[in-house]
């Protein structure tokens, strides 16, 4: 696995190597060419600008965040030349049947896989996984569409996982624990961060999601 600080293959979080003299690529021994997930920041303001001012996806957050949610950590996939290919966003606060829950949110383009890691299936993309041809398990407001989102099926039982197409792009979201999946149902809008503004400085953060560095 590689070093805290170092990054990562967004499909599999091993090794990867850096474009060389026979590649212009970031390589992962498993999975060939991928966009490398950066080295993941604790929350705060300043790291989501980071990532907001580099990513070509967009970055979702609920907003305004539900009642005693958090802003909890960001990531991103991609490197300085090709820019942001990915981006998980990651709030927690109480779960809708008591305890704590966590919301991943994941934008990412074809391909890129770090969406399928995070729901704990084989990647990269959720389309095998959903079925389209039925109407829709839960919807969000994302920018201002309503936008259906589908049961991912093969997850693992201790998360619920919905994923759909939003501006273009995959939308994931993934809901620790399975019964936390009802806060899908509530109809969230989401805000793409890049188009924020000044209203970025008053998200309230908590300390690092551990499902964002899994």
């Amino acid at each position: 696995m590689p070093m805290r600080g170092e990054p990562s293959c967004p499909k599999c979080g091993g090794r990867v190597r850096a474009p060389g003299l026979f590649s212009d690529y970031w390589q992962c021994s498993v999975h060939g060419a991928v966009h490398p997930l950066q080295p993941v920041m604790p929350p705060s303001v300043e790291a989501l600008g980071v990532v907001v001012n580099r990513t070509h996806v967009p970055v979702w957050m609920p907003w305004p965040l539900p009642v005693g949610w958090l802003f909890t950590g960001v990531a991103s996939a991609g490197d300085d030349r090709s820019g942001g290919r990915a981006t998980a966003v990651a709030c927690s606060g109480p779960a809708p049947l008591g305890g704590p829950g966590e919301l991943l949110l994941i934008a990412e383009e074809l391909g890129v896989g770090l969406g399928a890691r995070h729901a704990g299936i084989t990647g990269p993309d959720p389309a095998p996984y959903i079925r389209v041809d039925q109407p829709p398990h839960a919807k969000v407001l994302a920018a201002g569409r309503l936008t259906p989102l589908w049961n991912v099926s093969g997850a693992p039982p201790d998360r619920a996982v919905f994923a759909g197409e939003a501006r273009g792009l995959w939308l994931w979201a993934v809901v620790w624990p399975e019964q936390s999946g009802l806060l899908m149902y509530d109809e969230l809008v989401l805000t793409d961060l890049r188009e924020a503004g000044a209203e970025s400085e008053l998200i309230p953060c908590g300390a690092i999601s551990p499902q964002l560095l899994a």
